[in-house]
């Protein structure tokens, strides 16, 4: 990136990165406060504002919520734990309230799963604004059913992924991203497939790898994705229909 293209929400957003590894510092109150201020002012579809947020404060309930998402460290020890569910349920209650109903359709599930994602994504920004570091959590959908049972969650209301925010204790290296011609295209979607594209990241992404490990792993991005297909995939169809949606539109 150019340097005249350059403002200090730019450099804040370029210089992401996951952190696992915290201080042993809290986060106040106030920061807690101004993360989940912006989270609220984030786009949202028809103003449905179709998600909720539940702080993990007890200990107890956040060893069982790392035991779901696979034992993960940082889930047990983040200062700061947050489930970000999509929620219907308040919506709802809102069109009730004027003698009506509706269908939980995928219309409905697709936006309450991205109101919760844009909302969590301001989060995200906020608290890396406030030298805070973040992590996202989908492991806790590794038992959709469990982790409902855990948070007590209605009808209409599933969680989407969990977040770990704290102090960060480490500075790992960027990882590199596709490039954007991979990404970006205009007017209709790229004719001629990927391999060239695939091919020249593979090797970057390996120099990483290398790098990261010390020259002890090799590795490649497209390795790494067959890799995620060897494993049976969640299924929550039953469990989101227990929740109330149709699926049927």
């Amino acid at each position: 990136m150019q340097a005249g293209n350059s403002n200090e929400t730019i450099k804040l957003l370029m210089n992401h990165r996951s952190i696992r590894r915290y201080k042993n510092e809290p986060v106040t109150g106030e920061q807690l406060d101004a993360i989940l201020a912006c989270a609220r002012q984030a786009s949202s579809s028809s103003h449905m504002q179709a998600y909720s947020v539940i702080g993990i404060t007890d200990s107890e309930l956040r060893n069982q919520i790392a035991d779901v998402a696979g034992s993960q460290r940082h889930v047990r020890e983040a200062p700061v734990f947050l489930v970000w569910c999509a929620d219907l349920s308040r919506f709802g209650e809102a069109v009730a309230m004027h003698g009506g109903s509706f269908d939980a359709t995928t219309e409905y599930f697709l936006v309450a799963t991205v109101d919760a994602s844009l909302a969590a994504q301001n989060a995200a920004a906020a608290a890396e604004s406030l030298g805070l570091g973040i992590v996202y959590i989908g492991g806790i959908r590794n038992d959709m059913r469990k982790m409902s049972e855990l948070l007590g969650l209605p009808p209409l209301v599933y969680p989407v992924f969990g977040m770990c925010i704290g102090v960060p204790d480490e500075q790992p290296d960027h990882r590199p991203r596709l490039p954007l011609e991979s990404m970006y295209a205009e007017n209709r979607y790229r004719e001629n497939g990927y391999a060239e594209d695939l091919e020249r990241y593979d090797s970057l992404y390996a120099d990483y790898i290398r790098n990261r490990s010390g020259g002890g792993r090799e590795s490649s991005w497209t390795r790494e994705m067959k890799g995620r297909t060897d494993y049976p995939s969640r299924s929550y169809g039953d469990f989101l229909r227990e929740q109330g949606f149709s699926f049927e539109d």
